[in-house]
């Protein structure tokens, strides 16, 4: 049993066919055959029941869950012993909500920079359920977002709370008013995120208990919704550290009880029990920045 037998194994379990992973791997369909016979072989164990889409045994799914970490295991040794040799090199794939790119991954990035300008790093900003499936499909590290709606494969970490917020134009009839009910907030056009955003299932929650369903129109990115706000009658859901223009002012709306709190943290893998050395660092140095103000908001 070799470290490539295994890989080829844990290629197959993620792709879901040998043909998928011979391509993954760049290998020919008949070594990835053979890699898996020998494996079967040393090991004694059948781990796949033989059709087109490769069905794990009851033994192979236990072998499955083994093998991924132990390869896990063996990256971060890797990277130890990298960092030992003073190879301080690599590449970090971190996601993020907008707010969170204005200051809290620039300040981090150059406290990465001025002890290990040889590592890399790529920032991707985007919403919550598009930075979960990314870090789920190891597209990502990890992800500062909301937790996800279906939060068993995922290690949700808290860091702070955003707050919905609603902007209207300065010559909106709401403008400059008080204690603005919730209820009272369908009678105009709203511009909102799209349904897989942070806030969304939170405010669909708040419309149900109004006796006419608002007219929203969704817009995507959130940062782009001040733009479609101004001059208009439309009133936008934002986060409350999205930025406004001067044309646009903040609604005192009365949440009554509602909670317009939605939490925002990192995101990783359960499964992702070794984590380099440099995503570490990365990740202490964002809770830093996001408890030393330097937070949106």
């Amino acid at each position: 049993m070799n470290l490539k037998e295994l890989i080829t194994f844990q290629t197959i379990v993620r792709e879901g066919t040998f043909a998928k992973a011979a391509d993954k791997l760049h290998y020919a369909q008949s070594t990835v055959t053979s890699q898996i016979q020998r494996l079967e072989k040393e090991t004694g164990i059948k781990l796949f029941d033989r059709n087109w889409e490769a069905e794990l045994t009851d033994a192979g799914r236990m072998f499955a869950e083994e093998v991924e970490r132990l390869i896990a295991h063996w990256q971060y040794v890797v990277e130890q012993a990298k960092q030992l040799q003073q190879e301080e090199i690599g590449r970090i794939r971190i996601g993020g909500l907008e707010t969170i790119f204005a200051s809290v991954f620039p300040n981090a990035m150059r406290r990465l920079r001025a002890v290990k300008p040889g590592v890399v790093c790529d920032f991707i900003s985007g919403n919550t359920d598009f930075l979960a499936q990314s870090v789920l499909q190891r597209e990502l590290d990890f992800a500062v977002c909301g937790e996800p709606s279906d939060p068993g494969a995922f290690h949700f970490e808290p860091l702070y709370a955003e707050r919905i917020a609603f902007i209207a134009d300065r010559a909106h009839p709401l403008a400059g008013r008080s204690a603005i009910p919730l209820e009272e907030l369908p009678d105009y056009p709203i511009a909102a995120g799209g349904p897989s955003c942070l806030y969304h299932l939170r405010l669909e929650k708040q419309w149900l208990r109004v006796a006419a369903p608002p007219r929203i129109s969704h817009i995507s990115p959130i940062s782009a919704i001040p733009g479609f706000v101004a001059g208009t009658t439309l009133v936008g859901a934002v986060l409350e550290s999205t930025p406004i223009p001067a044309a646009l002012v903040k609604l005192d709306v009365d949440w009554g009880e509602a909670d317009r709190t939605l939490p925002v943290g990192i995101v990783r893998l359960r499964t992702a029990e070794y984590p380099s050395a440099n995503i570490r660092l990365m990740i202490e140095w964002i809770r830093e920045e996001t408890a030393i103000g330097s937070r949106p908001g």
